[in-house]
């Protein structure tokens, strides 16, 4: 053990703690009620700086993506991150704070002592999550991740908001597991698809041929892009963005100077129409609401939001509807079905996407073909299912809500379920959305006629808006407020009042 000293105790301050570093490591120092903490420095999911999260209920809440961690022991509560937080041997010696420049040795993989067999259908955001939280939770049986790519899963959400603007290139897109996690895990990843399931028998037929039987499964295929139906979708400049191959597609076709049309106004297009515009083509988006984001946001924010994109030269059509995408061997135009024609050289479809439950043809579908789970991700007998896939309920409604770090919160509750748990949803839904370098947060979940007021202008952030219910927060919208949504985060976990939550905010 070799001891640094870092800090005086006394300038740690309680509400926040102190970054300092020891060699190139940046290390946390935490005050516990008379004790100390030492912990890494940056967020194991994405390197947000932990000094800049929020302290509250005894958890650590990130300010980037709103994972939480125990202040206690630095234990994961909440995703994005995957993993504990690394924890060093510290001492305090006469006022003076010592760490030692190694962390404590991690939890071991489980002993394989178990005869049981979990399958995992999708690797993405939820499938990940719950393979790892199943050997964090010390199952020590099989676990199988069926994944239609090859590669690890990896985190989507860069794709929109920094592959194709050009920031990141394709095959720098985080994996969320390294291959040496799946070894070391005696995790098996098979490359291919369900064409099958018989929950009854419970057993899954692949495309390679193979069947699996299995004790229990999590569903976790996510969701498929909407295709356009006009003539001229198949052209070869026509696009959807959903996977890394996609993002490939959509930079080996974009140039500069081109002119790309946007259809549709959902996250992931308002996010593309940024990223392109920032990549320098001319970009109009065809939206089917005049103030995009405003049934997320509100009107406010959503117009906002249109305002930064107008001045940084994107063109808004909300008149008529794509009916012909024009080109012979590839796209000139896009005709509305009000004659308006909009030249492109590419177009971008983010029209949204349908739950990816084809080969689960035995079990009953909601409308919009997600699969109804019980407040445990539970299906039915031995079945469990989260994400894209998965309508819940929440606060009394029946919600098919989609969110990357939703989908990972429900994949923990149903690996801690399918060991046995009885673990439900009680924790309030967050995304963030990136548009020309301003991040806005979101948090809760607002209804139409539920009032809003702003500290702050949402033309020129920052600002913070609460979202009320007969007194009672509902849903914070942000920019540039990370370290106060990242407090509420945990406080709205209870009911708060707005009043309260407007104390809160000012202190």
């Amino acid at each position: 053990m070799t001891l640094h000293r870092v800090a005086r105790f006394a300038d740690i301050p309680d509400n926040r703690g102190l970054e300092v570093r020891i060699a190139d490591s940046k290390i946390l120092l935490l005050k516990v009620g008379d004790q100390m903490r030492a912990y890494q420095g940056e967020c194991p999911h994405a390197g947000a700086p932990l000094v800049d999260g929020a302290l509250c209920n005894g958890r650590l809440t990130c300010p980037w993506h709103k994972a939480q961690f125990r202040i206690e022991d630095g234990g994961l509560c909440e995703p994005p991150a995957l993993d504990n937080l690394k924890r060093y041997p510290i001492e305090v010696r006469d006022g003076e704070v010592w760490v030692d420049d190694q962390p404590l040795a991690d939890a071991h993989t489980p002993p394989a002592d178990d005869e049981r067999t979990f399958v995992i259908v999708g690797a993405g955001a939820a499938g990940t999550a719950a393979a790892s939280a199943l050997r964090e939770k010390g199952f020590g049986g099989r676990v199988l991740l069926i994944d239609r790519e090859c590669a690890a899963g990896y985190d989507r959400t860069v794709l929109s908001k920094f592959v194709i603007s050009g920031e990141t290139p394709p095959d720098d897109v985080p994996p969320l597991r390294d291959e040496d996690f799946y070894k070391q895990q005696r995790i098996e990843r098979i490359n291919a698809a369900v064409t099958d399931l018989d929950s009854q028998g419970q057993t899954l037929h692949l495309s390679d041929g193979q069947s699996l039987d299995y004790d229990a499964a999590l569903l976790a295929t996510g969701g498929t892009p909407k295709q356009l139906e006009i003539p001229g979708a198949d052209l070869p400049q026509v696009f959807v963005l959903r996977s890394r191959e996609h993002a490939q597609q959509i930079l080996q076709s974009a140039k500069p100077g081109q002119r790309a049309v946007i259809i549709g106004d959902s996250f992931i297009a308002m996010e593309s129409a940024s990223s392109l515009r920032q990549y320098g083509l001319d970009v109009t988006v065809l939206a089917r609401a005049p103030v995009p984001l405003a049934k997320q946001f509100g009107e406010t924010v959503g117009q906002a939001i249109l305002a930064l994109h107008q001045a940084n030269g994107v063109v808004f059509h909300t008149e008529g509807e794509a009916t012909q995408i024009e080109g012979a061997n590839k796209v000139e135009a896009v005709r509305l079905s009000n004659g308006t024609r909009l030249p492109a050289d590419l177009v971008l479809a983010g029209i949204g996407v349908s739950p990816a439950t084809a080969a689960f043809a035995d079990l009953p579908t909601e409308k919009d073909l997600s699969l109804r789970v019980d407040g445990g991700m539970r299906v039915t007998d031995g079945l469990w299912a989260a994400g894209d896939i998965a309508t819940f309920p929440l606060n009394g409604q029946s919600l098919r809500i989609e969110h990357w770090r939703l989908a990972q919160q429900q994949a923990r509750i149903a690996a801690a379920n399918m060991l046995g748990g009885d673990e439900h949803y009680l924790d309030v839904p967050y995304f963030w959305t990136w548009h020309f370098g301003k991040n806005y947060d979101y948090l809760g979940h607002a209804q139409a006629g539920d009032d809003v007021e702003f500290k702050g202008d949402p033309f020129n952030p920052p600002f913070i808006g609460l979202f009320g219910k007969n007194g009672v927060v509902t849903a914070v919208v942000a920019c540039d407020e990370e370290q106060t949504v990242a407090m509420l985060a945990e406080r709205m976990k209870q009911p708060l009042a707005v009043d309260e939550a407007w104390r809160l905010i000012r202190e």
